[in-house]
């Protein structure tokens, strides 16, 4: 702005300067041209007077320099030139200034050089006898003058261009100085020019404008942060050119990236050839889908082209992890697999041992040992259907109530019903520890106990002991049996799961005990944790 304010002071500058040049120059020749003229003519009238008296004597014996004389007769042909020969002259009749002369009695006129360099000024005078007499006098023209002087002119003009150059400076800075001093921050509060008073109310308008945008823009994108931030789901939001926007932690933990990376492209972080193959192909279809593993878990991406008028605006990547969900799609069908086969296995019994004694294959003698034989399997076949009876109930979420009651007393209900189970297993039953009342559900505490005493006695040692201790807010089941090998101990609390399938045929086992005692712990918010060697025995603990 400094350097347009500079230009519009200097160049009018200038351009004044040079008109005024032009304009006095021009002002000052046409004032001396007339006096010229003024001279000229009384000259002419004083040199016709005397010619009147004096004739041609007087005019050969007038010695002047200054001014051409020339005496013309009636036809035009000149009878005295005091600077050329008579003889050597044209006819003048028809010249401007004789013509008009003769006719009106005085005449002028003016002509110019080829070269326009020089001006002569005509003045003629009808006389008595009507003959004419004339006087010219020659002069510069105004450009000659200004030609002749261009050197003054230059300095001048250079004088003027350096004094405007510095006044301009000055005024300038000046003239700028207060607009540079205005705070923005507070255009209301600045003493400047009276003319930048509503442009100043405008801006503090705008302003208050800006902040309440910038206010409600910063509200959403914390809002947004806030929302990405605590998604279990991974969002990555790319430009149209693949690079990364921005990225939730979910995100972040899934591209094992900072936020450094923002700004970067896609594949410098990610090169797993199918999630780029999969960003390609959604650009054609739009959107696309894939599942892959990653960190020992397993994770579908969703991407999505966002495109307007068919031009693509960015790419938003969706990554879920539904490792449980694929787990409980796994165990769904080993579940539907081992019902299967456990329903199975009892009623072929059932169904061989009715079809041989209803063929009469079977001896009279031997038909009780069948029939001995269904009656064991449709036992089991109800202790099977019942554990899952519960398991479905459990799944269902159901919200029991609590209430207060006794753990020792619930425990010592548990052992008693196991009691003659254990002492055909030759097991012994110990109860430990004194009345501790505590607040929870019930049904699924006894389901709890009696799960872990049966487990205990089932997969124990022969003479072999279940030790069951009450403490303030929990129970430890502990017994002599065969124990759980490592590999194992994370598993034993899925359905059906058998460490030694073998063993638990023998024991006649469902393989949904430690299932139930899960769930129900799960359900009751407690805590459950196993300690086990092999051959040594297993110690169960549930913290309530």
């Amino acid at each position: 702005m400094t350097k347009r304010i500079f230009r519009a002071i200097c160049v009018p500058a200038m351009v004044v300067l040079v008109a005024s040049i032009v304009l006095i120059m021009g002002f000052l020749y046409e004032y001396f041209n007339s006096i010229r003229k003024s001279e000229l003519k009384t000259e002419l009238f004083l040199t016709a007077q005397a010619v009147e008296f004096g004739g041609i004597n007087y005019l050969e014996n007038l010695d002047i320099d200054n001014c051409r004389i020339t005496w013309i007769d009636v036809k035009g042909n000149v009878i005295f030139d005091n600077r050329t020969d008579n003889n050597n002259t044209e006819n003048h009749l028809e010249r401007e200034e004789v013509k008009t002369a003769m006719k009106d009695g005085y005449g002028e006129s003016e002509r110019y050089s080829s070269t326009l360099t020089e001006k002569t000024i005509y003045c003629a005078k009808k006389l008595s006898d009507n003959s004419v007499i004339r006087v010219s006098v020659s002069q510069s023209t105004i450009l000659t003058i200004l030609l002749g002087m261009i050197h003054p002119i230059t300095v001048v003009l250079i004088i003027s261009l350096i004094i405007s150059f510095i006044l301009a400076s000055r005024l300038s800075k000046r003239i700028i100085q207060p607009l540079n001093n205005i705070d923005l921050d507070n255009p209301l509060e600045n003493d400047t020019y009276e003319e930048l008073s509503e442009l100043l109310s405008r801006i503090a308008s705008q302003q208050k404008q800006i902040a309440n945008q910038k206010s409600e823009l910063l509200q959403k994108k914390n809002e947004f942060q806030a929302i990405t931030s605590n998604m279990n789901e991974g969002l990555i939001l790319l430009d149209k050119n693949k690079k990364i926007i921005s990225f939730n932690p979910s995100a972040k933990a899934f591209l094992i990236a900072d936020t450094q990376c923002i700004g970067k492209h896609f594949i410098e972080l990610e090169r797993n050839a199918d999630i780029l193959r999969a960003l390609q192909m959604s650009e054609k279809n739009n959107s696309s889908e894939l599942q892959i593993e990653r960190n020992s878990r397993t994770v579908q991406v969703n991407i999505s082209c966002i495109k307007n008028n068919n031009k693509i605006l960015g790419f938003v990547i969706l990554i879920f992890d539904i490792t449980e969900k694929v787990g409980a799609e796994r165990s769904r069908r080993e579940f539907t697999a081992n019902v299967s086969h456990e329903l199975k296995t009892p009623l072929q019994s059932i169904m061989g041992s009715a079809e041989l004694i209803e063929s009469g294959i079977v001896k009279q003698a031997d038909i009780p040992e069948f029939i001995g034989k269904i009656r064991k399997e449709s036992a089991r076949l109800v202790v099977l259907i019942d554990d899952i009876i519960r398991l479905s109930r459990l799944d269902e979420g159901t919200t029991l109530p609590k209430q207060k009651f006794d753990l020792y007393e619930l425990a010592s209900e548990c052992i008693s019903r196991l009691k003659i189970f254990s002492e055909e297993k030759n097991i012994i039953l110990n109860l430990h520890g004194k009345p501790t009342e505590i607040c929870s559900v019930r049904p699924l505490v006894s389901e709890i106990i009696y799960n872990l005493v049966d487990n205990a006695i089932r997969y124990n040692n022969k003479n072999g002991c279940v030790d069951v201790t009450i403490l303030e807010n929990k129970i430890v089941v502990k017994d002599t049996g065969i124990g759980i090998p490592k590999e194992h101990q994370e598993r034993v609390f899925e359905r059906f799961y058998r460490v030694d399938k073998s063993h638990s045929r023998q024991t006649g086992g469902t393989g949904l005990g430690l299932s139930i005692v899960k769930h129900a712990v799960e359900d009751i918010g407690a805590k459950i944790t196993l300690t086990s060697n092999v051959n040594k025995g297993t110690e169960i603990t549930v913290i309530f």
